[in-house]
């Protein structure tokens, strides 16, 4: 009987393919998602029906309004991944949750239709040059089938990050517009229906007076339409995923640190810093000093009570007011013999005798060429050490041997004052 390593918790090593099952299988199992997928199968039969006959009509003002069915199954993605970051929790590595996956999934969906519609501009610029003719056989059917498909994804699947995103536009504009218009404007229903219109008016003209050039102006002005569109929401999204504040939330956020630093026992609120984690989730931290005699728990409960209704990820940290004097530490701390001598301040050292000098005073007592005062005693050793340090009081000992003759003053008051000291 042959013996081995036992494991119990074996981790079963999946391919991406089965990962991306297991994640498909989660989505699936919520039935709300089935509507979500009941639309992307139609969205891609409609996208296909719709590229074969721009292609027959040779219509590029029809190409471009189909670009918008195919952001109709990006934003159907994006809503498929917003319910599996509703199901999946946060773990230890992502302490934050998932949520910026939807943002990311709402910059790369208005980033690709930018694209396509500098891709349709670069194309209506090039057929200016040399105009083809535009069939208009199933010009209108096709414009009247994506109108209406367009139509019916938008206003039947809720896409809540991209609600969010229209809703955090209009709020940076002007504040308070999105309770007045959001209701009654849908940037998406308003392109949709511009595209439908310049098609019917592309399709009149080309009937009536064979103008083929009507249908590359309509195509600029679909693609134009859409880039205007598109580029907030990327500018927007793209704020999120930098960690920056929402310019709509700066004056609420304002107004609850006014309310926090006027609590009993706050003195000061300061490194605050506050950043958006997903749509509709903001996080924060900030520092607050507080009283020496106040209760932390307290002004901890009340600070958490003003910023929670806005910020749903808080950290706060309280510090007491600390009344010690660095200064006064520093110099009680310090040995006598380590301890600086005192600045002379305002007062000019005199070049001679490197000692403070005012322009009307007296000479002073230590110069040169004066008998009897710069003459350094003979130290003599003390009895029983062989040492010559005698005991200074913040005062430097240079062991060298007196000398007679020319000197700084500093010197000679230096070694006078250690021999007094010592005897």
């Amino acid at each position: 009987m042959s013996r081995g390593t036992i494991h119990p918790f074996r981790k079963t090593h999946r391919s991406l393919f089965g990962k991306l099952t297991q994640e498909f299988t989660l989505v699936a199992s919520d039935r709300r998602s089935w509507r979500v997928l009941l639309f992307g199968a139609l969205n891609l039969l409609c996208t296909g029906c719709l590229l074969m006959w721009c292609s027959s009509t040779n219509s590029m003002a029809l190409t471009a309004y189909t670009y918008l069915t195919i952001f109709d199954l990006f934003s159907l993605i994006t809503c498929l991944i917003s319910s599996w970051v509703a199901m999946k929790k946060p773990s230890q590595v992502y302490s934050f949750g998932f949520e910026r996956l939807e943002v990311l999934a709402v910059f790369a969906s208005t980033v690709l239709v930018q694209l396509g519609a500098l891709f349709i501009l670069k194309e209506s610029v090039e057929r200016f040059m040399e105009q083809p003719e535009v069939h208009t056989g199933r010009l209108l059917v096709g414009t009247f089938v994506a109108l209406f498909f367009n139509l019916l994804t938008l206003l039947s699947v809720r896409n809540k990050p991209f609600a969010y995103v229209s809703e955090g536009i209009l709020c940076g504009i002007i504040p308070g517009l999105s309770s007045v218009l959001l209701p009654r404007m849908n940037p998406f229903v308003l392109i949709n229906l511009a595209g439908a219109m310049s098609l019917c008016i592309t399709y009149m003209l080309i009937e009536i007076n064979n103008y083929n050039a009507v249908d590359t102006a309509s195509a600029a002005a679909i693609a134009l339409m859409t880039f205007g569109t598109m580029y907030p929401m990327s500018v927007y999204s793209g704020k999120v995923l930098l960690q920056t504040t929402p310019s709509h939330v700066i004056g609420q956020l304002d107004k609850l640190l006014r309310e926090v630093s006027t609590l009993d026992g706050v003195l000061e609120v300061r490194n605050e810093h506050f950043w958006t984690v997903g749509f509709g989730s903001l996080a924060g931290s900030a520092h607050v000093r507080i009283r020496r005699d106040a209760n932390e728990q307290l002004v901890l409960a009340h600070v958490t009570n003003r910023l929670l209704p806005l910020v749903s990820t808080l950290t706060v940290q309280i510090f007491k007011d600390d009344w010690t004097r660095p200064l006064l530490t520093g110099a009680l701390s310090a040995s006598p013999a380590s301890a600086p001598l005192p600045s002379v301040g305002p007062l000019e050292l005199d070049p001679l005798t490197s000692t403070p000098a005012k322009p009307s005073s007296p000479p002073p007592e230590f110069s040169f060429n004066t008998p009897g005062k710069n003459a350094p005693p003979v130290l003599l050793p003390a009895p029983g050490h062989h040492a010559h340090r005698p005991y200074a009081l913040g005062l430097g000992y240079t062991a060298a041997p007196p000398t007679w003759g020319a000197g700084t003053a500093g010197d000679g008051l230096r070694t006078g004052v250690a021999c007094l000291v010592s005897t």
